[in-house]
């Protein structure tokens, strides 16, 4: 699935190519998505209009547009949105495309379905029911320690579901939540109850890091994620952890072990990680 850094990288992708441009026209091909395709409220708001900004929060990818609307998608589990020629043929499992004054075509392709499109205005956009229950930005500047530990006040679980729960911060995702507790040293199935000031001034560190170094090389890709050019991510020969059940921990030797929290995987070092 997607994450933060995959997001951003597909928004910068898509802001140095469409920025600017009108949208002439919407095509929806399918519009049983996540939530059902609002097809004429989708053209009333896009058609006509020119993208005036590539924003992103959390992992759902925003186009401002001119007149006070904004575009919103969210990728789901296997959705990619790319530019393509406006003559070229259409793919397979492209279910929403937008038609560009310029000559081209941005398209959603989604096999599972479980992606979102949808246009909403812009004002009091954080108060709309995707968003208004997500928390922090773990890019920006207010995420920090603190941030982490208060959200943790009177909670026992595991820090790695905790790291998951996008009303704490956003984004995250299983591999990089599984790359930053390894980086902090921190053991996933730690209750958050344990974790000190020290700790989790390193995990809030990792967690940064961890991010910015998956958008620098184009982010993850596992199966489906390409950005707007259709290029693919490199992260994934960086992972330390992440899928290498049984090989060798980069740092201590000791092989990397797999267990199951709140039913996902989770991979950590039990040299490294207490």
């Amino acid at each position: 699935m997607p994450e933060l850094p995959e997001v951003e990288v597909l928004r910068r992708s898509l802001e140095a190519r469409v920025l600017g441009d009108r949208i002439d026209g919407v095509r929806v091909w399918n519009r049983s998505l996540r939530e059902p395709v609002d097809v004429r409220r989708l053209a009333r708001r896009c058609a006509g209009r020119r993208i005036e900004a590539l924003g992103r929060r959390a992992k759902y990818l925003l186009a401002h547009l001119e007149g006070g609307s904004t575009l919103v998608v969210h990728l789901g589990m296997s959705g990619r949105v790319t530019v393509v020629p406006e003559a070229e043929a259409r793919e397979a499992h492209e279910h929403v495309a937008l038609y560009l004054a310029s000559g081209r075509r941005l398209r959603l392709r989604d096999p599972r379905r479980f992606g979102l499109v949808l246009a909403l205005p812009t004002a009091g956009l954080e108060d709309d029911p995707h968003f208004r229950h997500l928390g922090v930005e773990p890019l920006d500047e207010e995420f920090d320690a603190g941030v982490l530990a208060r959200a943790a006040r009177r909670r026992r679980g595991p820090v790695k579901p905790f790291l998951l729960d996008a009303r704490v911060v956003v984004g995250v995702g299983n591999i990089y939540a599984s790359e930053a507790l390894h980086l902090a040293g921190i053991h996933p199935g730690r209750s958050v109850s344990r974790i000190s000031a020290a700790r989790w001034h390193r995990l809030a560190g990792a967690v940064r890091w961890v991010l910015e170094r998956a958008i620098e090389v184009g982010g993850t890709t596992l199966s489906d994620f390409t950005d707007g050019d259709g290029q693919a991510g490199y992260f994934q020969i960086s992972l330390s952890v992440y899928d290498r059940e049984g090989e060798p921990c980069g740092r201590c030797g000791r092989s990397v072990r797999r267990l199951v929290q709140a039913g996902r995987s989770t991979y950590y070092c039990p040299g490294c990680q207490r």
